[in-house]
């Protein structure tokens, strides 16, 4: 009998859009002799939606509003199963037995989400509740990497209770120009600024407030924007490394995401053999750091002389057409339907494995 996997999509995120665009390939690229898919969404005010009359294969959420004609549901844990049950009628519309979260940003991979099911007891692809939670927040990342002597950039911490704890002319003398400025909590590239002057450090932190109430100012790091794909609980791997060439001033959401001409992708990266091996270890060696589990991006700065800072830790990579995490595994012999296989896998794997460890308390 074949496991039914329930794809989660959409979110209150300002990601919501790229959720769709890498729900749509999971879906259509899950091996259907293991695995029976089923969609369900989180539309853009948070409600649950689940609709019954959704095409089943060669899906487009761009495309087809998945949401027009959806129910309003929750979930309800009944005989070990998770059942989508409609708001109104209590009537259950369908059923499944792990999730495969793919709502990127805020109140997707933030852990927020991974505590709804973590409570339920429903299995779910990517990091846990800790390991999701910490990677979001690109302050706390900081600070335990520097406590693992990882390198990071070097940078500043700004509250919107008080945006005004260091002066621009104290954050410049230290980080020196240019300098970027991001919200502490969002995910690819949302709400990040490149400022070369005062007038653009002012916009760049109003423009970073309106998406978290903690930013980062950051020093700007001369080298190449290199990515390592990790996967794994226990045992972890990672995959060979790919380099990001952006040909806009940096690499952001539009280029990520929306613009097939905002970057080229170098796989594997041009780089010599004793720098991709010290990267991949030191990919897993973060990746363990913050506690996460099941799969992971994570993206370096690697200079001239072959010295680097890690940059950030993606939990919930894309899975769209130009996302570097699945091209990276391909690159590393493990096909996208494979790749896709494996993190239900793990996903499964965890919980047997942390439910073995409740029943024997």
């Amino acid at each position: 009998m074949k496991l039914k996997v329930a794809v989660l999509f959409g979110g209150k995120s300002a990601e919501h859009e790229v959720s769709l665009v890498s729900a749509t390939n999971i879906f259509n690229a899950v091996d259907t002799e293991l695995f029976e898919p089923t969609l369900l969404g989180v539309d853009k005010k948070g409600n649950w939606c689940y609709n019954p009359q959704y095409p089943t294969q060669n899906i487009d959420l761009s495309q087809q509003d998945y949401f027009a004609n959806a129910a309003k549901v929750y979930i309800n844990i009944a005989a070990g199963q998770a059942q989508i049950k409609e708001l109104a009628t209590n009537e259950v519309l369908e059923h499944f037995e792990v999730a495969f979260p793919i709502t990127h940003g805020t109140f997707g991979e933030d852990g927020t989400l991974q505590g709804i099911l973590k409570t339920l007891n429903i299995p779910f692809v990517g990091p846990d509740v800790l390991g999701s939670a910490v990677a979001m927040d690109k302050d706390v990342t900081k600070r335990l990497l520097r406590d693992a002597n990882i390198p990071i950039a070097d940078f500043f911490v700004l509250y919107k209770h008080a945006p005004d704890a260091y002066s621009y002319q104290e954050i410049i003398k230290k980080l020196k120009l240019p300098i970027f400025v991001k919200p502490s909590n969002a995910g690819s590239s949302v709400g990040v600024s490149k400022v070369s002057n005062e007038e653009e450090y002012h916009k760049a932190v109003s423009k970073a407030f309106e998406f978290d109430n903690k930013i980062l100012i950051e020093e700007a790091i001369v080298g190449k924007e290199v990515e390592c794909a990790v996967l794994g609980n226990e045992e972890v791997k990672a995959s060979v490394i790919g380099e990001i060439v952006p040909t806009k001033d940096f690499y952001s959401y539009e280029a990520k995401y929306e613009d097939a001409e905002g970057a080229k992708m170098k796989i594997p990266a041009d780089i010599d053999e004793k720098t991709s091996d010290l990267l991949r270890s030191e990919a897993i060696r973060a990746f363990q750091t913050v506690c996460c589990e099941g799969l992971s991006r994570v993206d370096f700065f690697l200079r001239a002389d072959n010295t680097f800072v890690l940059n950030e830790i993606n939990t919930l990579p894309g899975f769209t057409s130009i996302s570097m995490y699945p091209q990276l595994w391909e690159a590393t012999g493990l096909p996208y339907k494979d790749l896709i296989s494996k993190l239900i896998q793990l996903a499964l794997d965890r919980q047997q494995r942390d439910n073995a460890l409740i029943t024997e308390k």
